[in-house]
């Protein structure tokens, strides 16, 4: 498949392959686990989440691990690991990208995890109305932050990452309230992630 944006097409082939293969570990998944239980400490009475980008579902699997009742989804740019995160019997997992069209029955929270940082920035609007129109309640971001846009040299690739203030457009554009915020850093020694900045947003 042919998608809008080179960013798309790149994540969608073969450095969508590439990335299932090195972050797929039991290790990973402990440390999700309590990045989660962190990022939902304020969020109260969540039924239903939905992820923008959930790869293998690791996420998922987290996030069925603190709410075992939550009704669960996702939609995955990459085919292959789609079908890894379908095969985990937890979510209702379609293929596609962001820039698709918001759900028709929104959820109590919808989450995107290092996801938008790797969207191109001409089409972020659209993903940001997305994340909000498909939420009844609180949206999530955990991105790389930087108080400007900038873009980073990706694995040796130009255009394939962009950093910024992510949760602050989104508050901006759409009045969302900040409701709790935080950070993971790398040299953690229970959940070590890759200098994450998280946000979690309620809407008016």
């Amino acid at each position: 498949m042919t998608h809008s944006t080179e960013q798309e097409n790149f994540w969608a082939g073969e450095f969508g392959e590439q990335y299932i293969n090195r972050n797929n570990s039991a290790e990973l998944l402990t440390s999700k686990m309590i990045m989660w239980s962190k990022m939902l400490r304020s969020a109260h009475n969540i039924t239903s989440v939905h992820e923008l980008g959930c790869n293998i579902g690791l996420n998922l699997i987290a996030i069925k691990q603190l709410i075992p009742n939550a009704t669960l989804s996702g939609i995955e740019i990459n085919e292959t690991a789609a079908e890894k995160a379908r095969q985990c019997g937890i979510a209702s997992v379609t293929t596609g990208t962001l820039l698709d069209p918001p759900l028709h029955n929104p959820v109590d929270l919808t989450a995107a995890v290092t996801v938008l940082i790797h969207i191109n920035p001409d089409e972020l609007k659209r993903a940001y109305r997305n994340l909000v129109e498909s939420s009844k309640r609180y949206v999530l971001v955990a991105e790389y932050y930087n108080p400007v846009p900038t873009k980073i040299n990706y694995r040796g690739h130009e255009d394939r990452l962009f950093k910024r203030d992510f949760a602050g457009e989104l508050m901006d554009e759409f009045q969302l309230n900040l409701i709790d915020y935080g950070f993971f850093y790398h040299r953690d020694k229970y959940s070590p992630q890759d200098d994450i900045s998280w946000f979690l947003m309620e809407k008016s």
